[in-house]
Order: C-alpha cells, then sequence, then structure tokens
C-alpha cells in the first residue's frame, strides 16, 4: 500500500513538473527503477504514464497552439511523430546494461537543457538564426530524443524554436505542449506493440501524472518561471547525481 501511494505521489510530482517546466520522468523514472523495473522497460512505463499528464495539459492549451518562423503546426507534428518513433524503435533495441551506462548521460544532457537553455537561445538567437530546413532537422532529431528517453525535451525544443522566433515562450507553450504528446503517443504505441510496458505501475502514476499535469498547466499562469525552473533544476541535479552513482560506483 505505501508503495502504491508512493508510486502515485510520484506521478503526481512529475505531472506537475512536465507542465510547469518539463523533466517529470526524473522523478517517475527513478521511482520505478527502485520499485525493480529495468531501466529500458521503466522508461517505456515512465512515458506511458505520463501521457495522460500531457495530455491534461494539452486541454488546457487546446486552441493556443501557433506556427513557429510560418512553419505549419501540422508539419511539425508529422516531424515529431517520425521522430519520435524512430526513438522509440532505438530504445527498444537497446540492451538494458548499455541504457543504465546511457541514463545519467541522458539526464545530464536534460539537465544543462533545464539549466541553461533559456540564457543561451537568446544569446545564439541574435547572432546565428535558422530557416525553415535547419528547424524541421531539428524538430526530428528532438522527436527522437523524446521517444529514446525525452527529459526537457519540451524545453529543448523552446530553445530551438526561440533561435528564429521571437515570441514570447509562453505564446509557445501550447505548441510545445503538443509536440511533445505527439512524440510520446507513438512512442507508446511502439511499447506497447512491444510488451515493454509494466502495467500495473503505469496506472498508478498515471493516475497521479493525470492531477498534476491539469493543476500544473492551470498554476503555471500564476507563478513564477524563476522560481519552479530553480526548484526543478535542483531535483534534476540530485536525481543526475544518484543515476551516475548507480551507474559508474
Amino acid at each position: 500500500m505505501d508503495s502504491a501511494l508512493l508510486i502515485v505521489a510520484a506521478g503526481l510530482l512529475a505531472g506537475l513538473m512536465n507542465a510547469l517546466a518539463g523533466g517529470g520522468s526524473f522523478v517517475s523514472l527513478p521511482v520505478l527503477i527502485a520499485a525493480g523495473v529495468p531501466s529500458v522497460a521503466a522508461n517505456a512505463t515512465s512515458t506511458v504514464a505520463l501521457w495522460p499528464g500531457g495530455l491534461a495539459s494539452a486541454m488546457v492549451y487546446r486552441g493556443q497552439q501557433r506556427p513557429v518562423a510560418g512553419m505549419g503546426v501540422r508539419l511539425m507534428l508529422v516531424v515529431t511523430v517520425i521522430g519520435g518513433a524512430a526513438g522509440a524503435v532505438l530504445l527498444l533495441s537497446t540492451p538494458v546494461r548499455l541504457f543504465d551506462k546511457l541514463l545519467p548521460w541522458l539526464a545530464l544532457v536534460a539537465t544543462l537543457a533545464l539549466a541553461f537553455a533559456p540564457r543561451v537561445a537568446p544569446w545564439l538567437q541574435a547572432r546565428i538564426g535558422l530557416r525553415r530546413l535547419p528547424l524541421l532537422a531539428g524538430q526530428f532529431l528532438l522527436g527522437v530524443y523524446g521517444g529514446y528517453y525525452g527529459g526537457a525535451v519540451g524545453l529543448m525544443m523552446l530553445a530551438l524554436w526561440s533561435l528564429i522566433d521571437g515570441a514570447d515562450i509562453k505564446a509557445l507553450a501550447g505548441t510545445r505542449t503538443a509536440m511533445v504528446s505527439a512524440a510520446n503517443s507513438v512512442a507508446i504505441l511502439c511499447f506497447v506493440i512491444a510488451g515493454a510496458v509494466h502495467w500495473s505501475m503505469a496506472a498508478l502514476l498515471a493516475a497521479g501524472a493525470l492531477a498534476g499535469g491539469y493543476a500544473g498547466a492551470a498554476a503555471a499562469k500564476r507563478l513564477s518561471p524563476g522560481l519552479v525552473r530553480g526548484a526543478t533544476l535542483a531535483l534534476c541535479v540530485v536525481i543526475t547525481g544518484v543515476f551516475f552513482s548507480r551507474a559508474y560506483f
């Protein structure tokens, strides 16, 4: 019973994090691994479990999707879905022992994105400026990353988009949520077909993530972005350290 409540609580926190700043898998994934689920299956189960929370956030943002630098949302969705499918297949092809070694580095990439993307992106935007083809290529690669691991992928998308689109980050929140949900949806289909999901734990996580995703999307309009990002980053740093300790020490 206590274990079930812990998993539900982890889902609630993960759903909140995903809606507010990203990085929800930093909570759900280690909880599943600690519960004895192998890392590849844990990542697949986490993706399935957090999907309802992302969908709840997408419902809050419905009708608020907008093009990025003139690039239509539908075209970006197609590219993201293709990338998400490729990433999911790649994950399912990765041996568990290898993924255990890769996981800390993936977590580190996500943590660095959370820490520096909001500052680096405007600096790059002022000096580089990207065009449509690099945008689609970058979106495809982020779709692959989203299907394979997905930590902080929404923030990475915002960082990429800010290189070419001068819109306020909040104005892109609806588009970000739609893209992340699309990548996760196709990845989930692959995971279900492969039988990689631990459904009992996914159901517990999903129950919490659904409530957390809806509440987080609503709270995002009131809370300070700096406070949310700082708290999320602190948690991600700690969990990344735990992943490195588990894999290499």
